[in-house]
């Protein structure tokens, strides 16, 4: 079943399917590995020996999760359908039908083969995903977020948005989650605006960690939405993952990519520190984030379009960083609803009208608009598939830090966005394919590019 008009996705278009490996000659798993820059820009091999996010469940509330795919089986748990009214949580085939496998994959792919060294590997390999597929009905994500809550989930991933739902039941939705010491992440969306029209719920809803994302050069991707809610912001450009048919693989680029990093550096966190609170894992983050050195002189936080900043999850893990009120960064209703059994935070939340309709020509956020991708030599394909499903989040703030350890690619390593072309199959020749500078090796800073964070 498509999704309704009214729910945007924010990753890029998705490609009619996924490229197989059994067809393709020009991909290969450990290439897909290699164009995960992500990996080595923020440090997973370090970060890996502090958490995995084991223990840890994910909600991934999107158009459905293949729990079959070798770099993610046995990591998807049994789920529930809002739309069909099942428990079969699988996607359907059509526009961007791999969307929500690639936020897991981002999130939690193990990889596959000796070591689990070929395929898509995520943040937080060892976290479990609790698919829900939904499409933000009448009453918004709510009967979702609740389902999540009572079934585990300590992260909830929501890489959409709907454009023309403000309603009571999803706010108390969200503060259920936080009463029950659950974070909500979510993306701003993928048209580089700002306010009623650009901005969705549930990114626009108090308590949402709203997320904006970043290219390799950790500056801010043009496309990303901006505003007062922006939380925090994460890589979103050229992010590979797990596509559908079954070893697919795609390629997106938007909020969605974004908003899936955040929730894993949050499983992460979860399991590094099981004892705070929602809103002090936020806080670890937002004290730990990172700014280009330009935004940083002048910024007065939470910035519109960073937030706090980007997120440096191995720093979150391993500073000292007092914990903080209970709700940390995260702005809060004046009053809870009586549902919610959460506490009252200091800040007040926006009272922001709701966008209009959504219009499906723009995408933004992470789905698959899976490109293409390698060749042979010093070649590697780094193609953009423009759309980008957009699937927003809401929150703001974002923070500060430059620790060494975490390192962007340079500019050069990696093609930037090229929206609104066609979609591409990861693996597909002949598109948007650029060389690798002989200097680069995967995914490390290029030879002279310099390290964003030490700015």
């Amino acid at each position: 079943m498509a999704l309704k008009q009214t729910l945007r996705i924010v990753g890029s278009a998705a490609a009619a399917g996924a490229l197989l490996f059994s067809t393709a000659t020009t991909a290969s798993a450990d290439q897909v590995r290699k164009d995960q820059w992500v990996l080595g820009a923020l440090g997973a091999e370090k970060i890996w020996k502090v958490a995995t996010g084991k223990g840890v469940t994910v909600a991934v509330i999107d158009n459905g999760v293949l729990a079959s795919h070798p770099d993610l089986v046995g990591n998807v748990l049994k789920g529930k359908d809002f739309i069909d009214g099942d428990s079969d949580a699988s996607p359907e085939a059509g526009e961007d039908a791999d969307h929500g496998t690639g936020m897991a994959g981002v999130i939690a792919g193990h990889g596959h083969g000796a070591g689990g060294a070929d395929g898509v590997k995520g943040l937080a390999p060892d976290a479990k995903i609790l698919p829900i597929r939904d499409d933000g009905g009448s009453s918004g994500f709510a009967s979702s977020i609740r389902y999540a809550v009572d079934h585990g989930a300590k992260v909830i991933n929501i890489s959409l948005y709907t454009s023309n739902v403000d309603v009571d039941s999803e706010r108390e939705a969200i503060q259920y989650a936080l009463g029950h010491n659950v974070i909500v992440v979510a993306g701003m969306g993928n048209n580089g605006k700002t306010g009623a029209g650009a901005l969705g719920y549930p990114a626009l809803d108090p308590g949402v960690v709203a997320v904006g994302a970043i290219k390799n050069t950790a500056r801010i991707w043009e496309k990303s939405n901006y505003g007062p809610q922006t939380l925090l912001t994460a890589p979103g450009v050229n992010i590979v993952s797990t596509g559908t048919d079954s070893d697919g693989y795609r390629m997106g680029t938007g909020t969605s990519d974004s908003t899936a990093y955040v929730s894993a550096a949050c499983a992460l966190l979860r399991e590094k520190f099981p004892d705070l609170t929602a809103g002090q894992i936020v806080n670890r983050l937002t004290k730990t984030a990172g700014l280009p050195k330009e935004v940083r002189a002048t910024a007065k936080l939470p910035d519109e379009k960073y937030g706090y900043g980007y997120i440096q999850p191995l720093a979150a893990l391993t500073e000292n960083i007092p914990a903080g009120p209970k709700n940390g960064p995260l702005t809060m209703p004046a009053a809870d609803p009586a549902s919610s059994g959460a506490g009252t935070g200091t800040g007040k939340a926006e009272s922001t009208p709701p966008a209009s309709s959504a219009d499906k020509s723009d995408d933004s956020g992470s789905s698959s608009s899976t490109i293409i991708g390698v060749v042979v030599g010093a070649l590697v394909v780094l193609l953009v598939g423009g759309g980008i499903a957009l699937f927003v989040v809401r929150s703001k703030r974002g923070s500060r830090r430059d620790p060494a350890a975490n390192q962007f690619p340079g500019p050069g390593s990696y093609p930037t966005s090229q929206p609104n072309q066609p979609p591409q199959r990861y693996g597909d020749p002949g598109a948007y394919q650029q060389p690798m500078p002989p200097t680069a090796p995967p995914n490390q800073p290029p030879s002279g590019g310099g390290n964003p964070y030490q700015q």
